[in-house]
């Protein structure tokens, strides 16, 4: 074999190995990217059922249920409410009308199923993400109670 040859053997090897490292970075990248949705998204069907994704938004008044390590609540963006499954200990800022962020998956009966649960940090903190969707859901229920009006008139 000439070494020109080789040169150009060796070039490509380390091309394909390059190539094969890229390829594998961005595949494990692709399959830990995890999204972020609310409860009117959810309702939307914009959630896909079968990835893990990040649910948003208030945890509903009156909702929890606790069952030893069992909790069961819902998140509203006031618009839509999604029930919450969760087995393990919960933050200690978890509480009623606060913000938080759930990561699991959505089960075919519209359970979402959270692995993580994450709560806001002071009386300030809402997740941006979260704060976004409630703030879409009140302009949107907004805009309908207007028109609701002019309509009685």
């Amino acid at each position: 074999m000439k070494p020109r040859h080789k040169r150009l053997a060796i070039i490509a090897g380390i091309v394909g190995a390059v190539g094969v490292a890229v390829g594998l970075v961005l595949n494990a990248f692709q399959s830990n990217l995890v999204f972020f949705y609310s409860p009117t998204q959810i309702v939307a069907k914009e959630a896909p059922t079968s990835r893990t994704f990040r649910l948003g938004g208030l945890v509903k008044e009156g909702s929890v249920q606790r069952n030893g390590t069992e909790v069961q609540f819902a998140v509203t963006d006031t618009a839509q409410t999604i029930p919450v499954r969760f087995t393990g200990i919960l933050p200690d800022l978890f509480k009623e009308g606060k913000g938080v962020v759930a990561q699991g998956q959505l089960r075919d009966d519209g359970v979402f199923v959270a692995r993580e649960v994450l709560a806001k940090h002071d009386e300030n903190y809402m997740p941006p993400e979260a704060g976004e969707a409630v703030k879409r859901a009140q302009q949107s229920n907004e805009k309908i109670s207007h028109s609701i009006e002019g309509a009685k008139r």
